[in-house]
């Protein structure tokens, strides 16, 4: 839970505390903390600590792509998310185009594993 004490300034409102507006965030939390971001290398980088493995990376941007597609389907207008969903679609073709010239056979597993249309 987060609480934030917010000056209050001009607003006339009445709040719990003199001069303060409190706000209570509850459930606040990353979409991808650190137990997921472990599940997914342990799950497809080999281990939870090999963060550097190619086949963990495109496993990571697919994640964050999926993410920041439902994102953009609810904020339409978000073309700062738009662009940098763009930017991780292109590192992780990049990623694949190494991954398919390095080893097929893992580039084939990995493709059907995750459902890239590929």
């Amino acid at each position: 839970m987060i609480i934030l004490f917010i000056e209050k300034l001009s607003l006339n409102l009445h709040p719990s505390k003199e001069g303060y507006i409190i706000i209570i965030y509850k459930n606040i939390g990353m979409y991808l903390d650190k137990k997921v971001k472990k599940d997914i290398f342990k799950k497809h980088g080999g281990s939870d600590k090999n963060t550097g493995s190619t086949e963990g990376q495109i496993a990571l941007f697919t994640y964050r792509i999926s993410h920041l597609t439902n994102h953009l389907k609810k904020n339409r207008k978000d073309f700062g998310t738009q662009r940098a969903l763009q930017l991780l679609v292109g590192k992780r073709r990049s990623l694949l185009d190494y991954l398919k010239n390095k080893d097929i056979e893992k580039y084939r597993e990995l493709v059907k594993e995750l459902g890239l249309r590929r």
